[in-house]
């Protein structure tokens, strides 16, 4: 495999253009904004340049990068020659099915298609296209060139050899592939926003506050940040729709979203990428601020 085509701009999209161009592939960054490309790729050339800083890759490393990689607007031109496509547009089923069905038209017949989704089928998607045995999950974690996990989901008739490959491929970029089965949630999402959602519905009946949760979760369990903070981080609309995505594949009421989740959701609290969520943001500090409507 040389040539790879990643679809979607955003934070999952950069990361994952940015780790297979430093690792010596060719990569089309494909969108339909090129705005967001531009501001993809500044985003790149700005992690490579603290990467740089901190002397753990070479101005040569930094070049080679970005001459790797290639932006596009044109999904069918952006595929044309692509070994392996790796979808990471938004999460959301309708959109991800047309990308399929377009990647199939358009992508070679020997090109594996992968989707980065964190909770829809890969099944599903599979259905949309006439190679289902060259269709598989790539989730890889946020952010991309960090984080070492990838988890490699196999649809319902994703071939040996497909999932080989891209097991192999995932190896090559310095990660640790996991392979699961197609199931809601996966394993990564299937644990996490269970205790995402126990952490919400903890502060919603009263428990405790924002910041005793987090807190309780990092001094006591190990973890590098609380619930609370983690799904302000990931976004609180994703927790709503993967939560949903439980919900609906196993119609267990374990799974059912916070009330409290849902209407912050509907008014548009976010997290970090809308300025608030359980804590402030855009504050110019590292400090953790506890937003408004969680002060005692």
């Amino acid at each position: 495999m040389k040539n790879i085509a990643v679809i979607g701009a955003g934070t999952m999209g950069n990361g994952i253009a940015h780790v297979f161009a430093m690792n010596g592939y060719s990569v089309n960054l494909i969108d339909i904004s090129e705005e967001a490309l531009d501001k993809a790729l500044a985003t790149v050339t700005k992690n490579l340049d603290r990467m740089l800083k901190k002397e753990r890759i070479t101005e040569e490393v930094k070049q080679k990068t970005l001459g790797n990689l290639t932006k596009q607007t044109d999904l069918k031109a952006g595929v044309a020659e692509a070994d392996l496509v790796v979808e990471a547009a938004t999460e959301r089923v309708d959109l991800k099915l047309k990308i399929f069905k377009d990647l199939d038209e358009a992508a070679p017949k020997s090109a594996i298609l992968a989707t980065n989704t964190s909770s829809i089928s890969i099944t599903k998607i599979a259905a949309a296209t006439t190679r289902p045995a060259q269709v598989i999950g790539m989730h890889f974690m946020n952010p991309v060139p960090v984080m070492k996990l990838v988890e490699v989901i196999r649809g319902y008739a994703t071939s040996d050899e497909t999932t080989k490959t891209v097991m192999d491929l995932s190896r090559k970029l310095g990660k640790v592939p996991v392979e699961v089965n197609d199931y809601p949630g996966f394993v990564a999402n299937r644990i996490l926003m269970p205790m995402i959602n126990e952490a919400i519905i903890s502060l919603h009946e009263g428990v405790a506050g924002v910041e005793e949760i987090d807190t309780v979760m990092k001094l006591g369990m190990a973890h590098p940040m609380g619930p609370l903070q983690l799904a302000d981080f990931i976004g609180l609309d994703v927790c709503l729709s993967i939560l949903n995505v439980l919900f609906e594949g196993f119609g267990n009421p374990k799974y059912a979203p916070c009330p409290l989740l849902v209407n912050m959701v509907t008014a548009g609290k976010l997290g970090a990428k809308s300025g608030e969520g359980f804590y402030t943001y855009g504050h110019g500090t590292k400090e953790l601020i506890v937003a408004d409507a969680f002060k005692k």
